[in-house]
């Protein structure tokens, strides 16, 4: 199994910045994609961003040109640089891991949330 932490959320005005952590422990050798999800009181939860084993990445539309995912293997940890908040990017934000495996859907895994606010 695989635990997720995530870290770094807060408050922050709108136009300013935040960075958040997920750190990975468990089975972290087995992880493949790592993602930042994201939801707001009432509403589904959306897909922010993910980054590939091998680095590549993929943005909603909606933080395309601000927020930056990236991850360090070595330290089994993801990041979510996020930049120019806007009001609408407050949610709950949740890092997401699946595994290697032949078997589809992959298992995955979640972390408990990292709580972003922007006030306008």
């Amino acid at each position: 199994q695989v635990q997720l932490v995530e870290s770094g959320g807060g408050l922050v005005q709108a136009g300013g910045s935040l960075r958040l952590s997920c750190v990975a422990s468990g089975n972290t050798e087995r992880i493949n994609n790592m993602a930042w999800y994201r939801q707001a009181p009432g509403k589904q939860r959306e897909l922010v961003a993910s980054i590939s084993s091998a680095g590549t990445t993929n943005y909603a539309d909606s933080v395309k040109g601000r927020f930056t995912i990236s991850r360090d293997n070595a330290k089994n940890s993801l990041f979510l640089q996020m930049n120019s908040l806007k009001p609408e990017d407050t949610a709950n934000y949740y890092c997401n891991a699946d595994l290697y495996s032949f078997y589809r859907p992959p298992p995955d895994y979640w972390g408990q949330g990292t709580q972003v606010t922007v006030s306008s």
